[in-house]
């Protein structure tokens, strides 16, 4: 248990996790989509691993008496939460950012119907701006499956507060 926990934290002198598996703090670049994904794929590691950290760390019935269940649920529960909204607020951000430069140009494009490299860019940036969308649907799916793994495993030790 102790080796697996290295991975989302480091340990304190009692074997507990000191800090959680928060995802890494990166900036998401809204002007490349490809790098947009690529941080937002290391951004979701912590969905990725919960699975792992909840087998790891979360102690079956032989163990409950050796490790806190309640404890280690809730600095993941709270380390799941952290990483959904800040990687939310993130897409939300890139989604505002190239929703302007759309706005822009199509007024640049109203003025100017005959340019054709405004045209073009536009084309380019709407379908940024839909594929940045998406993201917001690829999130939630991705949250709903962490919270239905974290709600299988800590139930018995661990009840979220209700949330809207």
């Amino acid at each position: 248990m102790l080796k697996s926990m290295a991975v989302f934290g480091h340990l304190n002198t009692q074997g507990q996790p000191q800090s959680t598996m928060a995802a890494p703090s990166r900036t998401l670049n809204c002007e490349d989509f490809s790098m947009f994904q690529e941080v937002l794929k290391v951004m979701r590691t912590i969905d990725d691993r919960v699975v792992h950290a909840l087998n790891t760390s979360v102690p079956t019935a032989s163990f409950s008496d050796k490790v806190d269940g309640k404890k280690t649920c809730k600095k993941l529960y709270e380390s799941l939460m952290e990483a959904h909204l800040s990687r939310d607020k993130a897409i939300k951000a890139c989604i505002t950012e190239t929703s302007a430069v759309v706005g822009q140009l199509r007024e640049e494009r109203a003025q100017n119907s005959d340019n054709m490299s405004i045209v073009k860019q536009l084309r380019k940036e709407q379908t940024k701006l839909k594929l940045m969308q998406s993201e917001l649907n690829v999130e939630e799916v991705v949250n709903d499956q962490s919270l239905k793994v974290f709600n299988e495993r800590c139930r018995i030790h661990y009840t979220p507060p209700r949330t809207k």
